[in-house]
């Protein structure tokens, strides 16, 4: 009976601590294996939460939060519903991206994730078995974590990124965290100083390209649905040049989705939706300059695109609302260096009587007059306030998302934005931002962070065992979450604010299953919608 206590205390998916019963404890072997009192979850989570506030970084409490993770699932989670606005910033962005660099230093546990080799492409199969160990699992995020976003290129190290945002996922959506599996894809990495350092846990050697590396991903595609046929595959932090090739490959086929790509896609799609609502104007009228063009950059520009094109206007007329500036300036079609999904957003000189002028971003501001103007460029400060001024000379109400993070990489502050508008600006950041005072009114910040979006939809997916997710359903759920904004209060939010995460995520979740169900994707029957949603919804308790 002994090893049965260990292997049920080691075990964070059935551990409850001190919150077995005596019943339980003389069934399971666990008689005198813990202290006699037994504790409710909810007096273990006020004393979680007290050794919690008694850390004093943010990164110190990160690694007690982990911990807890590692030991019991659902103290974890318990405790974080209770503080989920407190928590989001210490287990996700921002002081994931601490977590990440230190990762050799700090490792302990590998949090039941799979660590997939590109040297070893043979064990694929294995790893994915061993790291499940028998659990059904319904979701897998996977990254190569080559373009962290604000961070570039971290290699294993990244495998946090997955970790986290399962662990959003859960809490905001309610995605049982015994159905979900992380994934490193171990490519290699380009970082010297992981390279250099002799505690790098990855592979020591420069990531690898092309077919090899193709190669590795099909096979761990064709593993992951091998032994997890009902499961959403998420695509994770992987670098411009593979990014978009992998989503296009596989998004026909299979459940899977691509976060930086769609999930910021939508969730800032849904953010423009919800500014027009507040402005009143029609999506069909707006002018789009996009300052950064990576995996970020050009998947918003896709989704607005395709919402375009559902809104009815055609493909060749919707590409013209577009203007793509990065590094070199306005992207032409003879830019050299394109990536494939720059390539269908680029300009022609001819439309310019100025072209090689159009190197930077205020000579392309001068020349379109964008109606709405997105950062993902990592550039501080880039949205300068000549810049935001000339753009609401010929705007009634300017939209103007900085939302590269963390803070220190925001093309712009929300304060400075409001001020130089004069209050007009329809603003969303992407870190939080305060609230802000100006001339009597209280403007309230939209976060455009993915966490608003993709727990909902994922959770909606898997509920209503969706075959794919297509346009139509990441188009209802951009709709849903645009619409939950206050139009007729002054300076309010273009999106929800995180507070809300739970309730908007119950709300999403049942309209992309109502998508799925309407277009006929589902692979089981399903009669009722919200039920089937509601049924398949997780709660941190112990059974």
């Amino acid at each position: 009976m002994e090893k049965n206590a260990e292997t049920i205390l080691n075990n964070p998916f059935l551990n409850k601590g001190t919150a077995f019963t005596t019943e339980e404890r003389e069934q399971l072997g666990l008689v005198g294996t813990l202290p006699s009192h037994v504790q409710t979850i909810e007096e273990q989570a006020t004393q979680a939460y007290a050794q919690f506030q008694s850390k004093t970084t943010n990164l110190e409490k990160r690694i007690f939060l982990m911990n807890l993770f590692n030991e019991n699932r659902t103290l974890f989670f318990h405790l974080m519903n209770e503080h989920v606005v407190e928590f989001m910033p210490i287990v996700y962005d921002p002081t994931v991206a601490e977590s990440i660099e230190q990762y050799n230093e700090l490792f302990l546990d590998p949090q039941n994730a799979a660590f997939i080799s590109v040297d070893t492409p043979n064990d694929i199969e294995e790893t994915l078995r061993n790291a499940a160990e028998g659990r059904d699992i319904r979701l897998v995020v996977a990254t190569d974590a080559e373009g962290i976003l604000g961070i570039g290129d971290w290699g294993v190290n990244g495998v946090d990124i997955a970790i986290g945002k399962l662990m959003v996922y859960t809490a905001a959506a309610g995605i049982d965290p015994s159905q979900v599996l992380p994934v490193s894809i171990d490519a290699g990495t380009n970082n010297d100083a992981l390279l250099n350092d002799p505690l790098y846990l990855g592979n020591r050697h420069k990531r690898v390209y092309g077919d090899r590396y193709y190669d590795v991903i099909d096979k761990f595609v064709i593993a992951e649905r091998s032994l997890f046929p009902q499961s959403l595959l998420h695509w994770e932090d992987f670098g411009r040049g593979n990014a978009q090739v992998i989503l296009d490959k596989y998004k026909d086929n299979i459940l899977t989705f691509n976060d930086d790509i769609q999930g910021t896609g939508i969730v800032v799609l849904a953010g423009i939706l919800g500014a027009l609502n507040i402005s009143k104007e029609d999506l069909k009228d707006q002018t789009f300059l996009t300052f950064g063009a990576g995996t970020a950059g050009m998947g918003i520009a896709n989704q607005i695109l395709d919402e375009l094109v559902t809104s009815g206007l055609d493909e060749a007329e919707a590409r013209k609302h577009f203007y793509v500036v990065d590094r070199q300036g306005l992207l032409f079609t003879d830019t050299p260096n394109l990536t494939p999904a720059q390539k269908s957003f680029t300009r022609d000189r001819s439309e310019f009587s100025n072209p090689s002028e159009l190197t930077n971003l205020s000579a392309v501001v001068e020349a379109v007059h964008p109606t709405v103007m997105i950062g993902t460029s990592t550039q501080p400060n880039a949205f300068t306030e000549g810049i935001v001024k000339n753009m609401a000379a010929h705007t009634k109400r300017p939209i103007i998302f900085p939302l590269s993070n963390p803070t220190k990489l925001a093309e712009a502050k929300a304060a400075d934005i409001i001020q130089w508008t004069d209050g007009k600006a329809l603003i969303a950041t992407g870190i939080p931002a305060d609230k802000v005072h100006y001339n009597g009114i209280t403007y309230e910040i939209g976060q455009g962070n993915n966490a608003l979006m993709y727990p909902g939809l994922g959770f909606g997916l898997i509920a209503s065992t969706a075959k794919i997710l297509n346009s139509k359903t990441l188009s209802a759920a951009c709709h849903a979450l645009g619409g939950i904004v206050d139009t007729e209060k002054p300076g309010a939010a273009v999106l929800p604010p995180v507070s809300m995460l739970t309730e908007f995520s119950e709300t999403l979740a049942d309209t992309v299953a109502q998508s799925v169900v309407d277009q006929g994707l589902n692979r089981e029957p399903i009669g009722d919608v919200r039920k089937a949603v509601a049924d398949k919804k997780w709660k941190p308790e112990y059974k």
